[in-house]
């Protein structure tokens, strides 16, 4: 009944028209144990020891997947291209669990792009930005209890026109050892470093059903970035970059009678991914073969 309730969703339309949908589930929910206590929440993200940040430079780099598919959020966050008209980011940098942040109802969705400067004609970088004609919000954070909220900190944005760039797929978080080096990755729009694109990697420290703990270098404006690992593909016979879940902040933990802090991802379970499959293709049956 808990998952029903925190499943169904708020749509938000550009003119400002709110819609609120239920869910009925016929799944449980399974996978992990929760072994440890959550204490704190805090929005500012963590730096651990050394930086172990990488600045991507140089356009080919920068326009090479999966770093292409990286996309800033204007109300400061970033996010990931899931499909040619949907971007997957966190759900507090659209609305704080009470209402809409500012800016949420104008959001735009920003892309690098190559632009030829005027005059030498040299390539350059430039943010292009694209509107948004509907955002999606579960109800789990929007409405649920403070102990589940950050469990459904994600949200997807619907562009008003498809995009070319090539998007990153999405799947079922896997445990962690079934991840090639046990390892996460994830890039972003890092507020210190005012016009780069950020990327790092780092293991995963330990994972409930609902959230990756891990130590990945991250600073504010990292938040809503599409972390992925690399999954094995049995069809393809290969490693795959998949996202597995949305980076969404900090939190102080109890484990074992200590406090310990850890930089937090939103896992996609199951049921997540049925739910963002279904935003981005309007019915179950074409989700069934994801």
């Amino acid at each position: 009944q808990d998952f029903q309730e925190y499943l169904s969703y708020e749509t938000v339309y550009a003119n400002g028209t709110r819609t609120l949908t239920t869910v009925e589930l016929s799944l449980q929910e399974s996978g992990l144990e929760r072994r440890w206590q959550r204490r704190r929440v805090r929005r500012k993200r963590q730096i651990y020891g050394i930086d172990g940040r990488f600045s991507i430079s140089g356009n080919h780099f920068l326009m090479d997947y999966p770093f292409s598919a990286t996309v800033k959020i204007s109300t400061g966050c970033t996010g990931v291209l899931v499909s040619e008209r949907h971007v997957l980011t966190a759900a507090h940098c659209i609305h704080d669990g009470k209402d809409y942040v500012k800016g949420a109802k104008k959001i735009k969705v920003g892309f690098l792009t190559p632009v030829q400067s005027a005059g030498n004609g040299t390539e350059r970088l430039a943010m292009r930005w694209a509107r948004v004609q509907r955002t999606l919000v579960p109800k789990g954070w929007i409405r649920g209890p403070n102990s589940v909220s950050m469990d459904y900190d994600y949200a997807l944005l619907e562009l008003r026109r498809p995009h070319q760039r090539s998007p990153m797929k999405l799947t079922v978080a896997p445990a962690a050892e079934e991840m090639a080096g046990k390892r996460i990755h994830f890039s972003g729009f890092d507020s210190d470093r005012p016009g780069e694109l950020v990327y790092r990697f780092c293991g995963v420290e330990g994972e409930t059903v609902h959230l990756i703990y891990q130590h990945c270098d991250a600073r504010p404006g990292a938040s809503g970035s599409g972390v992925y690992g690399k999954v094995w593909d049995p069809v393809q016979h290969k490693w795959e970059r998949k996202v597995i879940g949305v980076f969404s902040g900090h939190q102080w933990l109890e484990v074992a009678g200590e406090q310990h802090h850890y930089n937090v991802a939103v896992r996609l379970t199951a049921l997540k991914f049925a739910q963002i499959c279904y935003w981005i293709k309007g019915d179950y049956k074409n989700c069934q073969n994801e």
